[in-house]
């Protein structure tokens, strides 16, 4: 965790990477380290780790303190172009995430999610997109 969380080496995204395999099978060796990398992630530059915590982030639960700081965040780095595709589709993913708890933000989010669909559309953004739509559309439908 110590090479996760520090920037001054680039291929130190690989301890990112053997994080995210061992929360694979032993998500409670990294739950004490999720407050910890959602801080760092809102400041590191580097994509890989980026792409790494933010999945870490989306396959936990986010704590109520945390809510708003990720739904920035993440509203950011979605709609950011320049993002590689893995790290805004996570992205995707958390706000996906922060609408099941706070239903009134689906209707916002079903229009970002169509928006970046159609003006910036890669295959992964389009198809975690159309999956997250579904869910969303069904959500909403139920209320």
């Amino acid at each position: 965790m110590t090479k996760v969380l520090d920037d001054s080496r680039p291929e130190y995204w690989r301890a990112a990477w053997m994080v995210d395999k061992i929360h694979e099978r032993h998500p409670e060796l990294v739950a004490p380290y999720l407050q910890t990398m959602t801080d760092f992630v809102l400041t590191t530059k580097n994509a890989g780790k980026k792409r790494h915590l933010l999945k870490l982030i989306s396959l936990n639960d986010i704590q109520e303190e945390n809510l708003a700081l990720l739904l920035n965040y993440c509203i950011e780095v979605f709609t950011n172009t320049t993002e590689p595709v893995a790290v805004r589709v996570h992205a995707m993913q958390i706000l996906f995430n922060i609408a099941q708890k706070e239903p009134e933000f689906s209707g916002e989010l079903i229009e970002l999610i169509e928006n970046e669909i159609e003006l910036h559309g890669s295959a992964g953004l389009f198809s975690r997109g159309k999956k997250l739509l579904r869910k969303l559309y069904q959500s909403r439908n139920q209320v």
